[in-house]
């Protein structure tokens, strides 16, 4: 039984972010349980509880900006579910915040569109970085493979671009602002846009936004209206 649904905003540091999907998915159940929250559970043979990551985050990848929709079987204020749940998260994971989502709403995962992410990389050539992203700016399509143990994917990493910049360099520094698709079946992996970019492996990657699909505020409250009369 789904009471409440809370969406937290959090940060990974260079501790946590070595974290798996999976891993990061365990810490948070691990702490709410340490928490004393009463976590809703999925139906079937195997209940599990229910919490939704917004979008994967690559490993090595520090984020300021992730989010986290847990839904509740009893209802609690949410900075107090905040307060209790933040003692016993891993180091490196920071929360930054919490909101309440209507129950009914669409999943966190199903409303993100893109994502941004800011790349810092040593000893690089300004002038070569800038023109690399031109030519990829340029290019109509840029056939591109991801390969994962023995699975090999090929895909159009062009289609998945939305923009890119050179922000500054100084001192052999390049940054680069990366504003890519993080869409259901259409998302980009930052890391291999480096690649693409012939950045090397020596780069640091942090994840500063993701954007989501704004619902509109009519439908927002004839959602909030349907979830009290169920109640």
């Amino acid at each position: 039984m789904k009471a409440q649904r809370l969406r937290f905003r959090y940060g990974l540091a260079a501790e946590a972010c070595n974290l798996s999907q999976r891993e990061l998915v365990t810490a948070w159940q691990d702490a709410c349980a340490a928490a004393g929250l009463n976590v809703a559970r999925s139906e079937g043979k195997r209940p599990s509880m229910m919490l939704s990551i917004a979008a994967p985050l690559p490993q090595g990848v520090t984020s300021t900006c992730e989010l986290i929709d847990i839904f509740l079987a009893d209802a609690v204020a949410a900075r107090d579910a905040s307060a209790r749940i933040a003692p016993h998260l891993p180091t490196g994971i920071e929360l930054l915040s919490v909101d309440e989502v209507g129950i009914h709403a669409p999943s966190v995962q199903s409303q993100v569109r893109y994502a941004e992410y800011e790349l810092r990389a040593e000893g690089i050539d300004s002038a070569a970085v800038r023109q690399a992203i031109c030519a990829m700016l340029e290019a109509r399509n840029m056939p591109s493979e991801y390969r994962r143990e023995k699975k090999i994917r090929e895909y159009d990493i062009r289609a998945l671009i939305i923009d890119l910049k050179l922000l500054a360099d100084s001192e052999g520094c390049a940054v680069v602002v990366m504003r890519l698709r993080a869409e259901p079946e259409r998302t980009a992996r930052a890391d291999l846009v480096a690649s693409a970019l012939n950045l090397s492996d020596d780069r640091q990657i942090q994840r500063t936004q993701l954007v989501l699909e704004e619902v509109p505020s009519v439908l927002s409250a004839y959602r909030r209206i349907g979830e009290r009369d169920e109640d």
